[in-house]
């Protein structure tokens, strides 16, 4: 009867013993599959986030590329206007500078346009010549432009015009102007895009 017992008693022990065991290998079963669960999830999401990273980066990238370029193309612009302008200045200007320094030109452009104006039979009309050169050139046009003179034609010099002269109807509503200035800016929009091309055609 004892025997019996003891071997019941193991019987049960060791069932028991076995049904924990059995019961323990599930939740490790459980515990690894999630955890290989969690792990991949998890691998997956740190992909995913490297993979935006990445796209990100190539945007990035890209944006940089092309701000650079943009930038670059512009600054490249800017110089060769810039070179082209002092080319075109230094061409212009002193060859501009000498003709209006040269008295002669000077009166015969003033009596040309004078002459134009007047073949329209209007001399309702002012001259307005530099004050610095008015010794040299009010005794000549008053000789040269008197019937003009005497028909309405105004000759009046001023501080404001440093070189060449100004032209328009004696109540002033607006003038004409045949300036030094005027005729470097007037050439040197001529000359520019002749110059651009021929400093910059071999890059064509």
């Amino acid at each position: 009867m004892q025997t019996k017992l003891q071997e019941l008693t193991e019987k049960i022990y060791n069932e028991g013993v076995e049904k924990s065991r059995q019961e323990a290998e599930v939740i490790l079963k459980e515990a690894r599959e999630q955890a290989d669960k969690l792990q991949k999830e998890a691998e997956k999401k740190a992909a995913a986030l490297v993979k935006e990273a990445e796209e990100k980066a190539e945007t990035l990238r890209k944006h940089v590329d092309s701000e650079l370029k943009m930038s670059i193309g512009q600054a490249l612009a800017a110089l060769k206007q810039d070179l082209g302008n002092q080319v075109t200045m230094q061409a212009v200007q002193p060859a501009v500078k000498e003709l209006f320094s040269n008295q002669d030109f000077l009166k015969s452009l003033v009596e040309k346009v004078v002459k134009t104006w007047a073949e329209k039979d209007c001399l309702d009309m002012q001259v307005v010549l530099s004050a610095k050169e008015q010794e040299q050139l009010d005794a000549y046009f008053k000789n040269q432009l008197a019937a003009e003179l005497n028909q309405g034609l105004e000759l009046t010099f001023s501080e404001g015009v440093k070189s060449g002269f100004k032209v328009g109807p004696v109540d002033g509503s607006y003038q004409i102007s045949f300036t030094e200035q005027d005729f470097s800016n007037f050439f040197k929009a001529y000359l520019r895009p002749k110059t651009s091309e021929l400093l910059f055609e071999a890059e064509k």
